[in-house]
């Protein structure tokens, strides 16, 4: 039963120093800090449940965001839950439409980040309120419910609401089953750990070895920044991983749009099953050139987790512009613009494979790829959930993978909380661990 009014939106900047051990590096982020605008909900129900909700970042500017949600808190203060959830399209309009905060936006940068934390402390205090995980919450709702989530607005030329209502009533037909298929075996999983672009050929070794001991067969290797790196680097992955294995590839936007089409052919020979952000994640013409030049070659077009909005991803399916769709948890205004992106890949019948590279992306993402296959797809061919295996120890319900699976998390709400110890520590400026790095104190990650 979902009760109480909201009494306080409060947010912080947490951020991990990620760039010392060159965690996250790739060919346009040589020293990323993963980052988060924290933000917790507060109600007046005697429950004492709160929200929790964050936006991944990469250190600086994430004060920004944090300016962002600040300036929203006052469309969410003396809101009723009750009222938020039986007109969640109404209310998420009311968020990406202020009058005088869209034109920083709109539906885009700091303001859109700031709206998808403050609506994923929403969905998380809703999902706690039901006593179920997120992923659950949604998967028990009515197609009718779900609908009611979605702001359909710019996007009816590729998908209407009629269209949607048939795509999950035609879902429904074993619903059952594939949950109780998620349960025992869980979502299919790659890894992006063992080959950012900061790593030595030893260290890229190490963690290949251990991966492989582990039971990953899907690999991803971040390229980009120099030509003959990236082939030795390829080269290497791909011994190590043997030619049955899986491996894509990274740019992170580096390149124009011939130069990409002449980079990945020369690793061509590596087998890669995708190129992803070969350009401007805002080029959806230059990625439609891209994924029709390389397609005789085998090699997709992967993007997304830098799309604005749905009615980016709407361009980019309309285009052919891609072959794996790659939603973020916190890119998109949270899950109610992800739900129109993923019935918007069922109806194109592109696999979905979301971006997972970040602090908690990997907590809150799963909820969404499971939902995807139990209500929407019903389809595992060509899909997998990216997973980066760093920071999970400051979740209070961290992403369980076994057996490079996703197992769907159990406990009620987003999985988005952090340990109360972990947000205090680091806490931009003034937690322990900032504090003695401003001060020229050295401090070593896991």
């Amino acid at each position: 039963m979902v009760r109480g009014r909201i009494t306080a939106v409060a947010v912080s900047d947490v951020r991990f120093p990620t760039s010392l051990g060159h965690h996250g590096s790739d060919a346009m982020h040589p020293d990323p800090d993963y980052s988060a605008a924290y933000v917790v909900i507060e109600t007046d129900a005697h429950d004492g449940l709160k929200g929790y909700g964050l936006t991944f970042t990469l250190g600086k500017g994430t004060e920004v965001v944090v300016c962002a949600v600040n300036a929203l808190s006052t469309h969410v203060v003396h809101k009723d839950m009750e009222e938020i959830v039986s007109n969640f399209r109404n209310f998420y309009r009311q968020l990406t439409s202020d009058g005088q905060l869209r034109w920083i936006g709109p539906e885009k940068g700091a303001v859109h980040l700031a709206t998808a934390a403050i609506l994923n402390a929403v969905w998380d205090l809703w999902a706690k309120q039901e006593e179920k995980p997120l992923w659950k919450l949604l998967v028990d709702m009515d197609p009718k419910q779900l609908l009611s989530c979605i702001d359909f607005r710019y996007i009816t030329d590729a998908l209407t609401e009629e269209e949607a209502y048939e795509i999950l009533v035609n879902s429904l037909l074993g619903k059952k089953e594939r949950e109780e298929q998620m349960l025992t075996h869980g979502y299919p999983a790659y890894t992006t750990s063992c080959a950012w672009l900061g790593y030595s050929d030893q260290q890229l070794k190490q963690l290949c070895t251990k991966a492989l001991k582990d039971g990953w067969t899907r690999f991803k290797v971040k390229v980009g920044a120099d030509l003959q790196d990236d082939i030795h680097r390829c080269r290497l992955i791909r011994e190590m991983i043997g030619p049955g294995n899986i491996l894509m590839l990274d740019a992170n936007q580096r390149w124009e749009v011939k130069e990409a089409i002449e980079w990945v052919t020369k690793l061509a020979e590596f087998k890669p099953l995708w190129i992803e952000e070969p350009t401007s994640p805002d080029d959806i013409l230059g990625h439609a050139a891209i994924s029709k030049a390389l397609a005789p070659l085998g090699i997709g077009v992967a993007t997304g987790e830098q799309c604005h909005n749905k009615v980016i991803f709407k361009q980019l399916l309309q285009a052919k512009a891609l072959s794996y769709l790659q939603i973020d948890s916190c890119r998109l205004g949270s899950v109610n613009e992800n739900l129109a992106v993923l019935l918007m890949a069922k109806k194109f019948q592109i696999p979905v494979c979301p971006h997972a590279g970040g602090v908690g992306l990997c907590e809150l993402v799963q909820h969404l790829i499971l939902f995807d296959y139990i209500a929407i797809s019903g389809n595992l061919e060509n899909r997998m959930c990216e997973y980066v295996d760093h920071l999970h120890e400051h979740f209070k319900y961290p992403v369980i993978i076994r057996k490079a699976c996703y197992m769907p998390p159990q406990h009620a709400g987003y999985s988005t909380e952090m340990k109360e110890d972990s947000t205090r520590k680091y806490q931009f400026p003034q937690g322990e661990v900032w504090q003695k790095l401003l001060s020229g104190h050295k401090i070593y990650l896991h």
